[in-house]
């Protein structure tokens, strides 16, 4: 990884920022972060049935990040950079994060959102190193959240 962004890294990163602002990425993105609930797992598919409005929220979040972290686990973009200004892939890996192991058995796919793990994990250790507090205090707000019932 090289040690500085360059204008590559910029106009990538002002690419992502530019598909998040689609209307209907935004309103899943929006949906995900208020009433997602991926506990429990076994019930996703009732909750979320193929086809649904939902579901496709559920999809087009989840691989909008995925595809996200894959840019950064490439060495496509700065790490720096991607992690001062893309928090909300932590809040969609700690809503998902519980459903993880009981979607990867179902999809027989142990590959699925490995790349959102692989970055949330690296974003972690990212905060821990320069805002120790912050990332409990992020993860305690993401829990604290109730999702509507479905």
């Amino acid at each position: 990884m090289r040690e500085h962004p360059d204008h590559h890294d910029a106009e990538l990163l002002l690419r992502l920022y530019e598909l998040r602002r689609e209307e209907r990425l935004r309103k899943a993105r929006a949906w995900f972060i208020r009433e997602f609930q991926a506990e429990p797992p076994e019930e996703l598919s009732k909750r979320y049935p193929w086809g649904s409005e939902e579901n496709t929220s559920f999809r087009m979040t989840v691989s909008y990040w995925d595809m996200a972290a894959s840019l950064l686990n490439h060495g496509l973009i700065s790490e720096d950079l991607f992690f001062e200004n893309t928090r909300e892939l932590l809040v969609v890996w700690q809503k998902l994060k519980p459903a993880v192991t009981f979607c990867r058995e179902q999809f027989k796919d142990p590959q699925a959102f490995k790349n959102l793990e692989i970055t949330a994990g690296k974003y972690e250790k990212w905060m821990e190193k320069r805002v120790p507090e912050a990332l409990a205090a992020m993860i305690e707000r993401i829990r604290a959240v109730p999702a509507k019932e479905q």
